[in-house]
Order: structure tokens, then C-alpha cells, then sequence
């Protein structure tokens, strides 16, 4: 009996049988079929709660722009402040306005200057707290054109909550308040001789007209919380960006899926058991499911994980794969 048990786990040569539960390499281990749901684009940034942020406001079309001259304000605005205009190839005038709430804080161009639809024009400063999230160059393209709802989440604080966009997510340069103009000289003094020549403010000096303008930014989102939320000026936040929706479309777990930016690769698993690498069209992705346009019917059974993108020979100078999700 102890010799025949003994006996087990060797073969006759007196190797031991492979360890249960373990596939030979390349053995296909999970598979899944598509299906569909909604999907919907995010983006997610890290912020601060910040006082009296600046933004930027945006030439709403392409033209020339005009600027208002803006006379301080010695309180907050309750109502908008109309700071430009920008006048279309077509002669119309488009206004542009700095929201109530906040204040002018500068040019940010020459007066006349040709503009292009989108491009920072005039900066403004808003009173009180808003939440200011740092942006890079990848997520600035990937939310510049779709900049859709907004929340917020104070690390240790309240949220999540709908937090409202200010303005343009561009990087400012720094805004200009030009002086006011002097009051007209009158034509004679009291006794009829000239009046002296009035004291013009050096350009760049002080005037009291309510600031020297509003330095420089990176690109960044700024958004206001709801009434009644309770802000710390320095608190970390968490502001998520959903930048577009879909509906009822074919998707597959991101694990699925190799490539990015609209191209992508899958592994369709035949009867056999073996993989065919199949091209699809990618579209939204959340993060965890990926959107699949076109390459399949929704029939198929795909393997888990994806298929391997070719490595580039060292030295080579071939691009570099840490970008390509799986």
C-alpha cells in the first residue's frame, strides 16, 4: 500500500505530472462576449480650492475685438459686465461679458486685434472660492471641444457636487488694465487764458483703476461649487470632466483591447480554441469598458487579455509602447 502510494505523481521514468491547475503557456484563460451599455468619456483631475481664481474668457467667434473701458468696481458685480466686443467678417457684433461674481482683470491682447473663435481674450477674477484643477497638454485636446458636466469631491470635505465651468481652459498670458483716459482739458482757464496741460499717468503706473492686471496661467479648469458648500481656501479636490456620452453602443472590457486613439486590435477565439487578431474602431471608454464602432458584430468571443503589440528591436529607436493600453 505505502509503495503504491508512493508511486503516485510519477511516471515511469520518475518524473512528477505538471502541477493541476496551471495552463501551458498561451493557453487562452478568459474570454468574453461584447455587449452593449451606456458609456460615458471622463476625465479626472486633481484640483484645489482656491480664493478669488482667475479665468479666462474666449472669443465666441473669429473676427476682430474691440475692448470696453471698464471702470473698477468697488463692489462684487451682481449683474454681467460687458468688457468687449468681437465684431465677425460679417460686421456683427458679438458681446462678451464677465459673469456676475466676479470682476475684470485684464486685457489679454491689443485692442483691434484679429482673433480666432475660442482664443482668451480678456481675463476676469472670480470672488470668492472656486476650484482650480491643473490640465496637461493630452487632457486639454481631450477636453477643450467637449467640455460637458462637472463635479467636484474636497478630499476630506463635501461631495460630490455639480461644480459650474468658468470660462476657457486655455493658458492665459499676463492681462493688461489699461489707465483710464484723462478727463477732457477745457478750452481756457478762469480768466480766459489756457488751462494747464493735465498729469497723465506714466503707462504701467498705478491709476487707481482698480489693479495692474492678472498674472499669467497654465491650462486649468475653473469651476464654482453650489451655494451652501463648505469650502477651505488650500483644500485638495477631485473634479471629474465628462466630455461626451453614448448610448446603448457595443463595448468590451479595456483588458480586451490593444491601442488607443481610435484604432485598436482584439483577439476573436475560433471553435478550435484558437486566436484570430481582428482590427476594430475604439470610441468612448470610462476607463474600464471601451466603446467598439466597427471590426465586430457583437457576436464573437473575445480573449481576455488583448493581443500583444509588437515590441520594437533595441536601438532601434522605435516608439515607445508604455502608452499602448491593454
Amino acid at each position: 500500500m505505502l509503495a503504491a502510494v508512493a508511486a503516485v505523481g510519477c511516471d515511469s521514468s520518475g518524473g512528477a505530472t505538471p502541477t493541476p491547475g496551471l495552463a501551458s503557456r498561451g493557453t487562452i484563460v478568459t474570454t468574453v462576449k461584447p455587449t452593449r451599455q451606456d458609456l460615458a468619456n471622463q476625465v479626472s483631475l486633481s484640483g484645489t480650492v482656491t480664493l478669488d481664481p482667475v479665468f479666462g474668457l474666449a472669443a465666441p467667434v473669429a473676427g476682430q475685438v474691440r475692448y470696453a473701458n471698464v471702470k473698477p468696481s468697488k463692489t462684487t458685480p451682481t449683474k454681467p459686465t460687458k468688457v468687449a466686443t468681437v465684431y465677425s467678417k460679417d460686421g456683427k457684433a458679438h458681446p462678451v461679458s464677465v459673469p456676475a461674481g466676479a470682476v475684470f482683470d485684464g486685457r489679454l491682447l491689443d485692442d483691434r486685434s484679429t482673433v480666432t473663435a475660442g482664443m482668451p481674450i480678456v481675463s476676469a477674477k472670480l470672488v470668492g472660492y472656486g476650484i482650480v484643477a491643473d490640465i496637461d497638454g493630452a487632457q486639454a485636446y481631450q477636453i477643450s471641444d467637449s467640455l460637458g458636466s462637472v463635479k467636484a469631491q474636497v478630499k476630506g470635505g463635501p461631495g460630490p457636487f455639480a461644480c459650474t465651468p468658468l470660462g476657457t481652459i486655455g493658458a492665459l498670458p499676463a492681462g493688461v488694465i489699461p489707465t483710464q483716459p484723462p478727463p477732457a482739458a477745457p478750452t481756457g482757464g478762469p480768466s480766459g487764458g489756457p488751462m494747464p496741460l493735465p498729469i497723465l499717468t506714466p503707462p504701467g503706473a498705478d491709476d487707481g483703476s482698480g489693479g495692474q492686471g492678472s498674472d499669467p496661467t497654465g491650462l486649468r479648469l475653473v469651476c464654482t461649487a453650489p451655494a451652501g458648500v463648505r469650502l477651505i481656501n488650500g483644500a485638495g479636490a477631485t473634479v471629474q470632466v465628462v466630455t461626451a456620452k453614448a448610448t446603448n453602443v457595443l463595448v468590451l472590457p479595456v483588458e480586451a483591447v490593444a491601442g488607443q486613439q481610435g484604432k485598436g486590435e482584439v483577439d476573436v477565439v475560433g471553435p478550435d480554441g484558437g486566436r484570430q487578431t481582428t482590427q476594430v474602431v475604439l470610441g468612448l471608454t470610462d476607463g474600464k469598458m471601451v466603446e467598439i464602432k466597427s471590426g465586430l458584430t457583437g457576436e464573437e468571443t473575445i480573449a481576455v487579455p488583448g493581443p500583444d503589440l509588437p515590441t520594437p528591436p533595441p536601438n532601434t529607436g522605435g516608439p515607445d509602447q508604455a502608452g499602448i493600453s491593454k
